[in-house]
C-alpha cells in the first residue's frame, strides 16, 4: 500500500484524487491533506480518509483539528513530518514552487499538477528531481497525454509535440469585445470545471501558454518544436509527431481522474469505472490553429523561452496579479496579457542564480505588475 500526501485536497484536483483513491483503498494509504482555507472540507476529508496530519496555509483559518499545522510553510513542514511513496501537487499558483522541490527531496514519486512549479522555477525543479532520485509524472491533462505517447519512444525521433486547448469561452468571439468580457463570462468554460484562476487564464489562453513552457521543461524540448491546436471537443488531450511522419496521440474522456490516476499508478493503469469514450459518438475531430494576435499570451511563452531561468517567472507572476485584479473588477479582460508583456519587458534584464533570487523575482514582478495596473 503506497501512502500519498494530497496538496491541494480541496480544489478540484485534490478532490479528483482523492475520488480515485477512494475506488482503490487497497492500494493507496491518505497520510496527510493539505488546504489553503477550505477547513469544514478539510477535516471532513480527513475524518473519512482517517488522516491525522492535515495543514492549512492560511494562518488566519481556524481549522478545530489537534494535528494541524499551519501558517504559508504549512505544506512544506508537512511533507517534511511525514514519509510518503506519493504527493500529489494540486496547490494553484507559485505557491507550489516550494512545495514541489521539498517533495523532490524525499525522492518520492510527485504527480504534478502545479504548473507553475516547472514555469517559474523549472531549473531548480529538474536539478532537485535528479540530484534524489525522484519521479515526476504530470497530471495535467495534456502533459500527462504526452507524457503516455512518449513511453517507449526515442526523444531524438520526437519532430513535434501538439497540445490542444478547448479555445476556452471565446474562441468564437470578436477580440474587439474583449474589453467588455465581465468575469462572470470568462468564468464559462465549455469543457472543464476547475479553479478560478486557471478557469481564467484558459478564457485568455495563458494558460496554454504556460503549458508551452512546462512542456519545454518537462519534455526537454524547445519552444519552436511545441505547437498548440484548437480542438473544442477535449477528446484528444495532446499529440506527438514524429521524425518519420507518424503521429501518436492520447485520447479520452475529458475526466481529471484519468490522467489522475494515471500518474499515481504509473507504470501500471487502474482500473477506473468512467463512461467510455466511443468514436461512433463523434464521427469527425475538429482542429484549428489558434489566432495569435487574438491570443497573444501564445506568443508571450515564447519569448519568455528565451531566457526561461526568469522570464517564465516574471510571466506568471505578472499573469497571477492582472488575473486577481480582473477578478476584482479593476482590470478589463484585454489588457491582461498587456500587464503581462510589459512586466517581462521591464525585467527582461533581471537574474535569479539561486532559489532565494527567483523568489525575490517572483515578488518583484508581482509589484511592477500591479504598480502598472
Amino acid at each position: 500500500m503506497e501512502k500519498v500526501i494530497i496538496l491541494g485536497s480541496t480544489g478540484s484536483i485534490g478532490n479528483s484524487a482523492l475520488d480515485v483513491i477512494r475506488s482503490n483503498p487497497d492500494r493507496y494509504k491518505v497520510i496527510g491533506l493539505c488546504a489553503r482555507k477550505s477547513s469544514i472540507q478539510l477535516a471532513e476529508q480527513a475524518r473519512f480518509f482517517g488522516v491525522e496530519d492535515i495543514a492549512i496555509t492560511d494562518e488566519t483559518t481556524d481549522a478545530g483539528e489537534k494535528h494541524i499545522i499551519k501558517g504559508r510553510d504549512a505544506a512544506i513542514n508537512l511533507i517534511r513530518k511525514l514519509s510518503p511513496d506519493i504527493v500529489v501537487n494540486g496547490i494553484s499558483g507559485a505557491a507550489g514552487f516550494l512545495p514541489t522541490l521539498e517533495a523532490l527531496k524525499k525522492g518520492v514519486k510527485l504527480a504534478l499538477a502545479n504548473k507553475e512549479s516547472l514555469v517559474v522555477g523549472g531549473k531548480f525543479v529538474k536539478a532537485t528531481a535528479k540530484k534524489y532520485g525522484a519521479k515526476i509524472i504530470p497530471v495535467d491533462s495534456e502533459h500527462s497525454a504526452i507524457f503516455q505517447c512518449l513511453q517507449g519512444e526515442r526523444k531524438e525521433d520526437v519532430e513535434k509535440i501538439i497540445l490542444t486547448a478547448s479555445g476556452g469561452p471565446f474562441k468564437d468571439r470578436p477580440r474587439e469585445t474583449f474589453a467588455s468580457v465581465t468575469p462572470e463570462e470568462a468564468l464559462k468554460h465549455p469543457t472543464w470545471n476547475m479553479g478560478p484562476r486557471i478557469t481564467i487564464d484558459s478564457a485568455t489562453m495563458v494558460n496554454k501558454a504556460l503549458e508551452i513552457i512546462e512542456a519545454s521543461w518537462l519534455f526537454d524540448m524547445p519552444g519552436e518544436k511545441i505547437d498548440v491546436w484548437i480542438h473544442p471537443a477535449s477528446i484528444v488531450h495532446s499529440i506527438v509527431q514524429f521524425r518519420d511522419s507518424s503521429f501518436k496521440a492520447q485520447v479520452g474522456i475529458p475526466d481529471m481522474r484519468v490522467p489522475i490516476a494515471y500518474a499515481l499508478s504509473w507504470p501500471e493503469r487502474l482500473l477506473l469505472d468512467l463512461p467510455r469514450f466511443d468514436f461512433h459518438d463523434m464521427m469527425s475531430l475538429e482542429f484549428s490553429k489558434p489566432e495569435e494576435g487574438k491570443f497573444r499570451a501564445l506568443r508571450l511563452a515564447h519569448d519568455a523561452l528565451k531566457k526561461p531561468d526568469t522570464l517564465p517567472c516574471v510571466m506568471n507572476a505578472a499573469d497571477e496579479v492582472a488575473v486577481d485584479e480582473f477578478l476584482k473588477r479593476n482590470l478589463s479582460f484585454d489588457r491582461i496579457p498587456i500587464i503581462i508583456e510589459r512586466t517581462m519587458d521591464k525585467l527582461s534584464g533581471e537574474k535569479a542564480d539561486t532559489i532565494e533570487e527567483l523568489i525575490e523575482l517572483d515578488r518583484k514582478s508581482r509589484i511592477t505588475a500591479k504598480e502598472m495596473i
